[in-house]
């Protein structure tokens, strides 16, 4: 009753005019009613608003449903496709078409030694066969039939560079009719009008482009589910992840459902999959590769670069399809893109190289398996006569945290969240949505709390909170201008080519996505930077490796050091990479070198 005669004078005006005339009694009962009546309005108002904001957002939960059941019938179309295809060749032997490199496959429908039917006939039905054991599919892409009919009107002089060549796409590439949903239930049901950039480019030179592979609810995980979908697993080890937010094309590739994806990579998305699932992938520099029509949870934001780029289970499978890529289309379809035609002189350079070797960046200790990749691969590059010249990451705390973590998150999350409206949250993304959604003030409390407890996990509350105000969001694009600028002028001060990393392995036990957002350091710098980088598998996992994790403790023994022990434990076998960077526009120069570190890794032979 205190609380509203508290209130009741709040909002009681009229009756603070009559206490100047005197009257108390018309002061209790004028006070109160009047502040009643609008505590009641107040009340029905929220309700209303509450009411109004779960009809508003209701469909959008009310779309999954339907999704899946489209997903199903597309599926039952793709099979309907195969069994036609199959039918045209029924002696065909799916294995003589799976097996061969990209390159070679190529060069076999250009010269009309296999037949487009024939091959796509085997990967899709591969690509179905993959799917039934992991879940990697979002959609197929039923315009393929159309266009391999009109590839084959082509003459021989008008076929592109991957002539024939079936492509899988992450969800997010827009294709014309098709969703790209990132996962969320909001952009079900708004087909894309037109096919995006990369896309069309691909067509341009021949590709089939025939599925899309499924991601993590709003791409911001290194899990790979979401609740439109379900969760994909890792095809070499089914209590793994494939990783994210590329995975399903991680997936799909390691298992020769497809030849050639492309992926996208905003902390490692490209990167992460291909090395949990054993395969090679690049993130380009941004801009050299259009981003028009792919689609993201969190467009708008600058201070970390989202690419484009491409995965296979090679590296020559890479620069095939970044010759192809690089053409006069992409410039053409995206004059914001600049004409560089892919420098086959850079590429195919046999000089010797300076390269620079950082075992550990200083924040996330690497795995055993980790710093062995490093070591065996520093040897056999030494050996090879290359020169190998060690090198130290510039104030990687300072990177991680305050540009990448508060670049991402530079608006509170508030963009995500609203994606997240009226959906279901999937457990990949929930720990941090949950942190996401409190009070910025008890952001802030917990964060002090947390300072000499889990210092990393209270400078991750503090960048959620957000920049705050426009301003000091140009003082962090100017600080990852710095940044960027003091990390080139060590590198040139070294008279480095190129620089050897660790890449994040082996594969996490599905359920561990908030370890990422720290352990991923060693990828997420370069999109900091935005240098193109890639990853190559050079080794496995030993039993050795599985025995000395039981040691491993973290460079701050905090949660996400002790989570990263849990999340890798029970990887004997599984593929560990390297990761190979080089300064801004130099693609060709890092593919280069990628192509020599899996050159040595596949010659390696003996003990390590």
């Amino acid at each position: 009753m205190r609380q509203l005669r508290e209130a009741a004078r709040a909002y009681s005006w009229p009756a603070s005019r009559q206490r100047n005339r005197g009257s108390s009694c018309c002061i209790r009962t004028g006070s109160l009613m009047p502040g009643v009546a609008w505590l009641l309005v107040l009340l029905l108002l929220a309700l209303l608003g509450a009411a109004l904001l779960c009809w508003r957002h209701a469909p959008a939960r009310n779309k999954i449903p339907r999704a899946q059941k489209r997903r199903v019938v597309a599926l039952q179309q793709m099979e309907a496709l195969a069994q036609r295809l199959r039918q045209l060749e029924p002696s065909l032997d799916p294995r003589a078409v799976l097996e061969l490199p990209l390159e070679r496959l190529a060069q076999k429908l250009q010269d009309e030694e296999l037949s487009l039917e024939g091959v796509l006939c085997s990967y899709l039905e591969e690509a179905l066969k993959v799917h039934k054991e992991v879940n990697c599919l979002t959609d197929f892409l039923g315009e393929c039939e159309e266009q391999l009919q009109a590839l084959k009107k082509l003459k021989k002089a008008e076929r592109g560079l991957l002539y024939g060549v079936p492509v899988s796409l992450k969800d997010v590439y827009d294709c014309k009719g098709h969703d790209s949903t990132c996962g969320l239930a909001q952009f079900l049901e708004k087909p894309a009008a037109k096919d995006g950039v990369i896309v069309k480019v691909l067509k341009a030179q021949g590709a089939i482009p025939f599925v899309k592979t499924n991601i993590p609810q709003t791409l911001l995980s290194f899990q790979c589910s979401n609740p439109i979908y379900g969760q994909t697993l890792n095809p070499l080890n089914l209590k793994k992840t494939p990783g994210g937010s590329s995975g399903g094309e991680g997936a799909m590739l390691a298992q020769r459902g497809s030849i050639l994806g492309m992926g996208t990579d905003t902390a490692g998305s490209i990167r992460i999959p291909a090395t949990f699932c054993g395969i090679c992938g690049f993130r380009t520099t941004g801009y050299r590769l259009s981003s028009s029509g792919i689609s993201s949870a969190i467009k708008g934001q600058k201070t970390v670069t989202t690419v484009a780029g491409p995965m296979a289970r090679d590296v020559e499978s890479l620069v095939l399809c970044m010759r192809a890529l690089l053409s006069e289309d992409m410039h053409r379809l995206d004059p914001t893109v600049p004409f560089m035609p892919f420098r086959e002189e850079v590429y195919s350079n046999n000089q010797p190289l300076r390269i620079g070797y950082c075992e550990s960046d200083g924040f996330t200790q690497p795995t055993p398996s980790m710093a062995r990749a490093m070591r065996l691969t520093s040897r056999l590059l030494q050996e090879a006569g290359h020169q190998v010249i060690p090198f130290s990451i510039p104030r990687i705390e300072y990177a991680v945290q305050y540009l990448f973590l508060g670049g991402v998150f530079a608006d509170g999350g508030t963009t995500l969240l609203e994606k997240l409206e009226g959906d279901i949250v999937d457990p990949c993304i929930k720990k941090m949505t949950d942190m996401l959604r409190l009070p910025d003030a008890l952001k802030g409390f917990l964060a002090c709390i947390l300072k000499y407890i889990d210092p990393r996990a209270s400078q991750k509350l503090e960048k959620f909170r957000g920049v705050g105000t426009p301003k000091k969001l140009w003082e962090k694009h100017t600080a990852v201008q710095e940044y960027q600028q003091e990390f080139i002028a060590q590198w040139r001060s070294l008279d480095l080519d190129v620089l050897l990393t660790p890449a994040l392995a082996p594969a996490f036990h599905t359920g561990y996505s908030i370890t990422a957002l720290d352990a991923s350091s060693y990828l997420s710098l370069y999109n900091v930077l935005n240098f193109p980088a890639g990853v190559v598998p050079v080794t496995t996992v030993t039993l050795q490796d599985e025995e000395e994790l039981a040691f491993y403790k973290g460079y701050y023994g905090d949660s996400s050091d002790r989570c990263l022990r849990e999340a890798v434990h029970g990887s004997v076998g599984l593929p560990v990479a390297v990761q190979c960077v080089a300064l801004p526009w130099e693609e060709e120069l890092c593919l280069r070198f990628m192509k020599e570190v899996e050159t040595l890794a596949r010659n390696h032979r003996g003990p390590e």
